[in-house]
């Protein structure tokens, strides 16, 4: 009987190791091991934080937890401190170990948010990858108040093994995003040397056709090529621009400055303290920024435009005002453009927050805000 029990816990080990070997989606990824865990150990309630380099955390995956821990959409697992994440931040958790006490199931009790199921006690062990480290990984069941030496070493060995999936699932992304700059960077080169040379090629041959004729029909014709011409040659360079703005590596402010100036507007940036933001965060606030600009280059009947960027409470809020003829806007109703529409999203996949007000003769403003 022990010996069927054992090779069952190999081969559910096996199966996790696959599974963390062939997974590339992180979500996915924790939610399959966790409950394949769960079910090599019987335990019934598990749960994984992820935590940065700053110390905040989130809750990745669960499987199985009492309704205590579910109340208000999971509010008592995504807010507030606890000793596990408290020893993981401070460097005192390196390895599996009993945690004799749950303050989030304390606190469910002391403020009746829900059956506990009679859980009071985890175990907790640090997800890592050599000298890295990703988050926690966390187990539980009814009336569990200790966990053996084998069960914290295969809660070892299992741990072990998603922080080095963890590490390579990063890379790849990272890989990804490297590859992906690299082929907007070959677009905006190949983008220069040939269209965009041949519109500005364009120009200056019916700059010098006009001085070889005096017809007006042929006049009046030529100056609308050169104006088509001289809107497609800006067009052209915007779009190399939003390929590969020159002046990120400077910082969003200098990128978005020199956008403006790209596009002919005259753009004042207010930057309130020091910003030192994820690529992610950056690279959002960047395209933002951008179609904000362009917008107002387009509908708003102005040249001039302001931004401010500023920190608080690790959130960054970006303010995108112009003065310009504005439009109605229903917050009932959808987005009135694609562009628009398109932000709101690039927002909501960071979880942050998008609000657009405008009125007839008002201007418009966009206000998004960001945490990192």
């Amino acid at each position: 009987m022990e010996g069927e029990r054992r090779i069952k816990k190999l081969q559910t080990l096996k199966t996790i190791a696959e599974t963390l070997n062939q997974c590339n989606d992180l979500e996915e990824m924790l939610k399959s091991v966790l409950k394949e865990l769960l079910n090599i150990t019987g335990l019934k309630t598990g749960w994984v934080f992820l935590i940065d380099d700053k110390g905040d955390f989130h809750l990745a995956t669960d499987e199985g937890l009492p309704p205590g821990l579910t109340w208000s959409q999971k509010k008592p697992m995504c807010e507030g401190g606890c000793w596990c994440v408290d020893k993981y931040n401070n460097g005192r958790l390196t390895r599996a170990a009993n945690i004799m006490e749950c303050k989030r199931i304390e606190n469910a009790v002391e403020y009746n948010w829900g059956d506990t199921e009679e859980i009071t006690h985890h175990a907790t062990v640090p997800l890592r990858a050599g000298e890295e480290k990703f988050g926690l990984l966390n187990v539980a069941s009814p009336n569990k108040t200790h966990f053996t030496d084998e069960e914290l070493a295969v809660l070892e060995a299992v741990a072990f093994q998603i922080g080095t999936a963890i590490k390579r699932i990063r890379l790849v992304e990272n890989e990804q995003q490297l590859v992906l700059v690299a082929e907007r960077n070959r677009l905006a080169r190949d983008l220069h040397d040939s269209v965009n040379q041949l519109l500005f090629s364009l120009m200056l041959t019916v700059r010098g056709t006009k001085e070889m004729t005096d017809n007006p029909d042929v006049l009046e014709m030529l100056t609308y090529i050169q104006d088509l011409s001289q809107e497609a040659l800006q067009e052209m360079r915007a779009l190399i621009w939003q390929l590969r703005p020159q002046g990120l590596e400077d910082g969003i402010a200098s990128a978005i400055l020199s956008y403006g100036k790209v596009l002919g507007l005259d753009v004042e940036v207010d930057v309130k303290g020091v910003i030192d933001l994820p690529s992610k965060v950056e690279e959002a606030l960047w395209r933002i920024g951008q179609e904000a600009l362009n917008n107002c280059k387009k509908h708003a009947n102005t040249k001039t435009a302001s931004i401010e960027l500023s920190i608080k409470n690790n959130r960054v809020t970006m303010i995108i005002q112009d003065q310009g003829c504005g439009f109605h806007y229903d917050e009932q109703k959808q987005l009135p453009s694609l562009g628009l529409a398109s932000m709101k999203e690039r927002v909501e996949l960071l979880n942050g927050t998008f609000s657009l007000t405008s009125a007839i003769g008002n201007g418009t403003t966009i206000v998004v805000s960001i945490p990192f």
